[in-house]
């Protein structure tokens, strides 16, 4: 076998590089021939000729090791590429698959044991999931949960209890009358902690959310300066936002749940507020729950007071960045009274500004439409305001006006057609009824029309008259404006920091869909709280994931990682020895190479434990021990 290599030019930016390709040669009579087997990619961690011969080198001795293992290659680099890329041959059907145990970049550290068995008897059961649950676990003890836990006094039993039931919500979000199925029928994660699947049920996991709830400052605390210290951030820009999740059932004692305007559309079911401060990276800094009638705006001043005794800031304070829902008079006075810093979007509409044409600056979004800026100050306020008119955004308002529009003519004419239908509304107050549950129905499009109805004399409508009022508007679609206390920023910095604003939409997106906090099922409030606060936890793991794997060009979703990671199993075989006794292995899987990747690029194990017993033909298998 031989590395080829092949030079390409990117279409897009013209940037050569190089991409390499393993082969292999053949003759065809006296004529020397190769084939392509697999793309190996750009190959950036060799550096040189002799590194790249070495890896086709190190290639072909696994691909004709069938019979025998071979000891591990000298170069680190080269012996974890060349593992990886002989699994992909595997996984390929490239290559048949191996009667042996291909040797691991993980060195092993146990003596060989051999016996003498019956191979007729062996045989396999009890196979479960591990793959995502053992990387939930090395990542919980990433963030030094553990330790948090044990500094607030949890025995060792609920730490095991609680530390179980967030890996399953982060796993497998479900209640815990379904993850107590989930954790006896399907999952290993009870043995991560050495405990049996009897020794889980669903009062066990209602009363570890509980804690965790208890706790909920601590250990909220704890994960924010964990992640600061693990990823080295120092949030310079906090984001500030709220949503709210409904309730199945009617909830007649709850004191949180309050019919409100719900995101979700849902008037018909009762609401509780979560907020949230997060910084760009997506790690949660402070949680609060409110009820569910609390409007956005009359939330901000607590949060910040809270977070203010929470969290010390080294001489200085960070950028608050907050939607326009909050971003009221009193709120915005507020923050600048506390010494903070913010940028928003102006709840006020601007009518005296200048933007000169001159000077304003084109950038493009990620679709590539044109968005135009252009900053100037407000004397009044102080404040830096960003003048934003988009292109796209200005055709979707024109659009939705001209749908609506069309839509209250038709319902006007209908209303018209009755006054000569016989049978139709006549009546000049039910008339007036009509007409105004149209403007109800169609707000935005009822400014722009002057109705007048006409009659008999006799309480009859006689005649309906509608114009369109004459507005200049289309020239003010797709415009808003930022605005912020920054004195020094430039137009492309304001745009580029109002957007990270899109990361705690996109944290509510996920805890309300991926962990399935909505809806709510619970009848107490605070078990309501209690499942609240767990998936949020359950996002501080699975966002320490999702971010080392970014950082690592891996941008799976999570539903994704999950079920890559599921493909990652553990067995107990058992197999009878020459002297009538049974020997039982439990032991996880080799994992595939689309997981192998996922755990080397989060530098984690590959497996957690192996389990070895010999036992009497008839006994069960109970032991628990896990191999550190």
């Amino acid at each position: 076998m031989f590395i080829k290599s092949i030079p390409k030019t990117d279409k897009r930016t013209g940037k050569q590089y190089t991409y390499y390709r393993l082969c292999q040669s053949y003759r065809i009579g006296n004529n020397p021939r190769h084939r392509n087997i697999l793309t190996l990619g750009t190959l950036d961690e060799l550096s040189n000729e002799n590194e790249r011969k070495a890896l086709a080198d190190r290639i072909e001795e696994l691909v004709n090791s069938c019979l025998f293992t071979i000891p591990l290659h000298g170069n680190e680099t080269i012996e974890k590429l060349a593992q990886n890329f002989y699994r992909q041959l595997i996984d390929k059907n490239l290559k048949d698959k191996p009667r042996q145990i291909i040797p691991s970049t993980e060195k092993r550290t146990e003596k060989p044991d051999i016996q003498s068995v019956d191979l007729n008897s062996l045989e396999h059961e009890d196979g479960r999931e591990i793959g995502a649950e053992w990387m939930c676990y090395q990542a919980i003890e990433q963030l030094e949960l553990r330790k948090i836990l044990i500094e607030q006094d949890w025995d060792e039993s609920q730490i095991k209890r609680g530390l179980i039931h967030l890996i399953s919500r982060c796993v497998f979000p479900a209640s815990e009358h379904k993850t107590e199925r989930w954790i006896k029928l399907n999952s290993g994660v009870n043995e991560l902690f050495s405990l049996g699947s009897d020794d889980i049920s669903r009062y066990h996991l209602y009363k570890s959310a509980l804690k965790f709830y208890n706790d909920k400052e601590a250990v909220e605390n704890g994960l924010s300066i964990r992640t600061n210290e693990l990823f080295d951030l120092d949030d310079k820009i906090i984001l500030y936002d709220l949503t709210n999740t409904y309730f199945e059932g009617r909830k007649v004692l709850s004191e949180i749940c309050w019919f409100g305007k719900s995101k979700e559309k849902r008037n018909d079911a009762k609401l509780v507020v979560l907020a949230l401060v997060v910084n760009v990276e997506g790690f949660v800094k402070h949680s609060r729950i409110f009820s569910g009638n609390m409007s956005d705006c009359k939330t901000l001043q607590k949060t910040i007071e809270e977070l203010s005794e929470k969290t010390s800031f080294n001489e200085r304070k960070p950028l608050i960045v907050i939607d326009a829902g909050i971003a009221t008079s009193d709120n915005l006075k507020m923050l600048r009274g506390a010494g903070y810093d913010y940028l928003c979007v102006s709840r006020e509409k601007l009518k005296d500004y200048n933007v000169e044409l001159q000077t304003k600056v084109q950038i493009y979004d990620k679709r590539k439409h044109p968005i135009d800026l252009y900053k100037f100050e407000d004397t009044d306020s102080g404040d830096n305001f960003l003048y934003v008119r988009s292109e796209q955004k200005a055709c979707k308002e024109l659009s939705m006006k001209e749908y609506y529009t069309s839509n209250f003519e038709i319902g006007l004419e209908q209303i018209k057609q009755g006054l000569e239908k016989k049978g139709g509304t006549k009546k000049l107050e039910k008339v007036w009824e009509r007409i105004g549950r149209l403007k109800q129905k169609y707000q935005s499009a009822n400014r722009f029309y002057h109705v007048e109805v006409k009659s008999d004399g006799k309480g009859i409508a006689a005649q309906i008259i509608w114009r369109k009022k004459i507005a200049d508007t289309e020239k003010n679609e797709g415009i808003y404006f930022l605005r912020t206390t920054l004195k020094n920023i430039d137009e492309t910095r304001f745009w580029n920091i109002y957007n990270t604003i899109r990361q705690i939409e996109a944290v509510f997106r996920f805890l309300k869909t991926d962990l399935k906090l909505r809806p709510v099922f619970h009848q107490g409030d605070i078990s309501t709280i209690a499942h609240l606060h767990l998936g949020i936890l359950a996002y501080q793991v699975i966002n320490t994931i999702r971010h080392q794997l970014k950082n690592k060009d891996i941008h799976h979703d999570w539903k994704n990682i999950v079920r890559i990671m599921n493909s990652h199993k553990m067995v107990t075989s058992t197999i009878n020895k020459e002297d009538g006794k049974r020997i039982v292995i439990r032991k996880c899987s080799l994992p595939k190479n689309e997981v192998r990747q996922i755990y080397d690029a989060l530098k984690y194990k590959y497996r957690p434990f192996i389990k070895k017993s010999v036992l009497p033909e008839n006994e069960i298998f109970k032991t628990y021990k896990i191999d550190s």
